[in-house]
């Protein structure tokens, strides 16, 4: 074939080796082909090298119809590191919210901020947001569990970049989100730790103050998050009506925030053990304003108080933890545990505290033999408790 021939379609350029004699009208090499298309949007080219003019004339073709769907485009867009930056800078200004419409959290997003420097960025930073693939993540994650970290740390690490490219999405910067379809291991939540009543009850009999021994108490037994704790004001205790009224909760840097949810804003009810230490503090709090000042002091007499008492130091979550099991211990359905726990919905709280349910399947059994009874008639062999029920 002649040098003309094989360059007569524009946008397509045959590139020969040095040595070939095309310049005489006759090819002695293997050339490649050179393709060009021009992206008005950008006002760029796309260029591509092929080693046959079939494979070259496809792309071309192809590449036309991309560009007017909108799924290809000669400017590559944003790095990961650069989109990142616009993402935190939108979030600090409320731009972009959560799913539920709410802000970012400044705690959120200085943990987002956290973990893409930590965990995200030297891997994956310098990589173009349009070009990153589901292959290149799935390798970053499956790294990640090489090296040991734990899989709610990688889930941790991923979030921030899920949250990105929804942003992406959006503004229409990118047609596909590589973060669908990634594999994560899964969390355990059967080894989340519990704090137990009998760790807090072996504290706070060797707690000196009332005010140590209310808020522990009241993490404990109300269940309210560490932010909680620090943003309760005396008229959010409510004794007469027997309900704390969770309505702000407490950022380190910013002071007092919007509780984490709109779900956040609950009532939560007083048992008699958290009465008989909020009235015993509440006389030495200030009379307005934050009844429980200086939260690390607490915590820090209260695990040195459970040193001493041979027993585990917990952690304000786990005493967070160790609620919801007393609750569903005590009989309390799950619906109304999600309600007092603030739990954006019911689906978080049987995610989490699901395995502590109790199986009931002796009332199943039970209930199923009452209709039985009801539906066919008696049956000796039918138990005395399910023919009760049918009656």
């Amino acid at each position: 074939m002649s040098t003309k021939d094989r360059s007569a379609e524009p946008g397509i350029e045959p590139r020969h080796a040095r040595s070939c004699r095309h310049r005489e009208a006759r090819c002695t090499c293997a050339p490649t082909y050179k393709v060009q298309v021009w992206d008005a949007d950008a006002g760029k080219r796309l260029t591509k090298t092929f080693s046959t003019i079939t494979a070259a004339r496809r792309w071309r073709q192809d590449a036309y119809s991309a560009l007017r769907a909108g799924t290809l485009s000669a400017d590559r867009g944003q790095t990961l590191a650069q989109a990142a930056a616009d993402w935190l800078a939108a979030a600090r200004a409320g731009i972009v919210r959560t799913r539920s419409g709410n802000p970012y959290k400044p705690a959120a997003i200085r943990s987002y901020e956290q973990v893409l420097r930590l965990h995200v960025l030297d891997a994956l930073g310098r990589e173009r947001l349009r070009e990153l693939t589901l292959p290149t993540l799935q390798r970053f994650v499956d790294k990640l569990a090489r090296d040991g970290l734990a899989p709610a740390t990688i889930t941790t690490a991923i979030t921030p970049i899920r949250a990105i490219y929804r942003r992406a999405r959006q503004l229409g910067e990118v047609q596909a989100n590589p973060t669908s379809g990634i594999s994560v291991p899964a969390i355990d939540r059967r080894q989340t730790c519990f704090a137990t009543v009998e760790q807090i009850e072996a504290m706070c009999e060797r707690l000196d103050r009332a005010k140590d021994r209310a808020m522990w108490s009241t993490a404990l037994y109300a269940g309210l998050r560490r932010g909680e704790l620090t943003a309760l004001h005396r008229e959010d205790i409510d004794l007469a009506a027997g309900v704390i009224r969770v309505e702000r909760g407490w950022d380190e840097i910013e002071g007092e925030v919007a509780p984490k949810s709109a779900q956040g804003r609950r009532k939560v009810p007083i048992p008699a053990v958290l009465r008989e230490r909020l009235e015993a503090h509440l006389p030495d709090a200030a009379p307005t304003g934050r009844i429980f000042i200086n939260v690390r002091d607490s915590y820090d007499h209260g695990r040195d108080a459970a040193v001493a008492a041979g027993v585990e130091p917990p952690t304000w979550h786990e005493c967070r933890h160790g609620y919801a099991s007393l609750m569903i211990a005590a009989g309390v359905n799950v619906k109304a545990l999600s309600t007092f726990m603030g739990h954006a919905n019911i689906r978080i709280t049987l995610d989490q505290y699901g395995h502590l349910l109790p199986g009931a399947e002796d009332e199943a059994a039970t209930l199923l033999d009452a209709y039985l009874v009801r539906s066919i008639g008696s049956d000796p062999d039918l138990s005395a408790e399910a023919a009760e029920l049918a009656d």
